[in-house]
């Protein structure tokens, strides 16, 4: 069984904001007006975190990409009521929104700040409406939604590797926000594979995890600037 993981390489992302774009494209996220984005009503599941480095007036600021953690051991299932949000013998996060009752503790709960409760009922331009992905539901409003590693294309590739008759391939699964990286600055794989690429750089002298002193256990690996 598969521990999916992810790995962000600080030193290669330019800040472009391609992942997020791609996200909330393949998730069918919709677009905050400028009301609701002035009361902090935008939802981004993945989102880029500003960092301040230095002392004024060498001030240096720098985007850190920052998706659900997807902890081994997530403090928004223990206080979930109604068990909306579990987490799979895969170490993926999700989220059930036919059983989530908009209570929000689990965005409460989550010390990263990466749940997002839906405020509105979602819309999108006329023109927009075609472009949905089928594979994802419409989120209706009263829910809380958040980063899955875009488990749709997870069970995509596992019913492919079935009709082929064959195991499931490292190229056979990846999220939407790792395939788009246009600097190649994010790593997704196995973690119980020593071979695969995120558990190699998962030990990098480099590599680091959020608030890690929390005990939460991050599945997403940085790999901080420099040597």
């Amino acid at each position: 069984m598969a521990k999916w993981g992810m790995v962000i390489d600080l030193d290669k992302c330019t800040a472009c904001q391609a992942c997020v774009i791609a996200c909330q494209a393949e998730n069918n996220i919709p677009n905050s007006d400028p009301e609701a984005a002035r009361t902090g009503r935008n939802i981004h599941w993945m989102e880029m975190l500003p960092m301040v480095e230095e002392e004024y007036p060498h001030l240096r600021m720098r985007l850190m990409p920052r998706p659900c953690m997807h902890c081994e051991k997530p403090p928004c299932i223990k206080v979930c009521p109604v068990n909306a949000t579990q987490i799979s013998s895969e170490g993926i996060v999700g989220q059930i929104n036919a059983r989530c009752i908009g209570c929000r503790y689990c965005t409460t709960a989550c010390p990263y700040t990466v749940k997002y409760f839906n405020w509105f009922k979602p819309k999108w331009p006329e023109v927009m409406e075609h472009q949905l992905n089928p594979d994802v539901q419409v989120r209706y409003i009263g829910v809380v939604e958040k980063c899955t590693f875009c488990h749709h294309r997870l069970q995509k590739g596992r019913d492919l590797a079935r009709y082929e008759g064959r195991e499931l391939g490292p190229d056979d699964y990846m999220p939407a926000c790792v395939q788009t990286c246009p600097a190649d600055a994010m790593y997704f794989g196995d973690l119980d594979n020593p071979k695969s690429s995120v558990a190699i750089l998962s030990k990098s002298k480099r590599a680091f995890h959020l608030l890690e002193d929390l005990g939460t256990h991050p599945k997403v690996t940085y790999l901080s600037e420099g040597v």
